[in-house]
């Protein structure tokens, strides 16, 4: 694990315009199944005591399990900032590597690569990387993953920043779960911000599976969360809600 932890820290260091999470943000399972399609559909929206600071953002993706260790997808997202118009965003390709058997060890293990083409060519590649890790207990399932973001050949100056995800849910049934969601924004991975600049968001969460038939089903999640979000080097209170719901077929 440490080896995972230290290699996207060096990850970091090699490349050289700060990225915030969008509301839209979403947690990564460290599972893959073997030839699942699926049509994911995601949206966002953040509510601040500063109104000039709400924004929503929306994505939508076609993804495919290659394999047992590789999921990919690729997706167009698209962002509305206060007082502005909606717009296409960027372009987001999308890789988790699965590097544990399920079940095998205690806790699954995975990775995440994910490369996104922003419309604003000034701000060259964003790149996302980090490890994976997915657990049962009883009824209860939980995700953890600790991530790095950075953008690469930038008109500014570039560093990246470090951040988490966390969930939590507790099976009432087979089709539906309830639980938590967190998300946190840490600042620079080599040098993290101080706790009043940090963002943090927690909230509550359901989570649901509707099948259609034996091969298709949708699956949705949905979050509310309260905290603080970091933008541009500061931390504001806003709330945020979250919406994430598959096709899969």
């Amino acid at each position: 694990m440490k080896k995972i932890l230290t290699a996207g820290a060096l990850a970091a260091a090699s490349f050289s315009v700060t990225a915030y999470a969008a509301p839209d943000q979403y947690i990564y399972p460290a599972r893959v199944e073997a030839g699942e399609r699926e049509i994911d559909f995601k949206f966002g929206t953040r509510d601040m005591r500063d109104n000039s600071l709400n924004r929503s953002s929306a994505s939508i993706g076609l993804g495919y399990g290659v394999n047992e260790y590789w999921f990919t997808e690729a997706y167009v997202k698209y962002n509305h900032n206060a007082g502005g118009p909606t717009e296409f965003d960027a372009i987001e390709w999308e890789n988790r590597f699965q590097l544990t058997e399920t079940g095998r060890y205690p806790v699954d293990v995975g990775f995440l690569l994910e490369i996104e083409r922003p419309q604003d060519r000034s701000e060259g590649y964003e790149v996302k990387w980090g490890p994976l890790f997915q657990a049962d207990i009883g009824k209860t399932e939980w995700i953890a993953n600790f991530l790095f973001e950075r953008n690469y050949r930038s008109a500014e100056p570039s560093h990246a920043t470090a951040y988490y995800q966390m969930q939590g849910r507790y099976r009432l049934k087979k089709e539906f779960a309830v639980g938590f969601q967190a998300f946190g924004d840490l600042g620079r991975w080599d040098n993290w911000a101080k706790t009043r600049q940090q963002g943090h968001r927690i909230g509550p969460a359901v989570f649901g599976k509707i099948a259609l038939d034996s091969h298709q089903a949708i699956k949705y999640n949905a979050a509310y969360l309260v905290g603080r979000n970091r933008i541009d080097d500061g931390a504001y209170r806003g709330n945020t809600f979250r919406l994430q719901a598959e096709y899969e077929f």
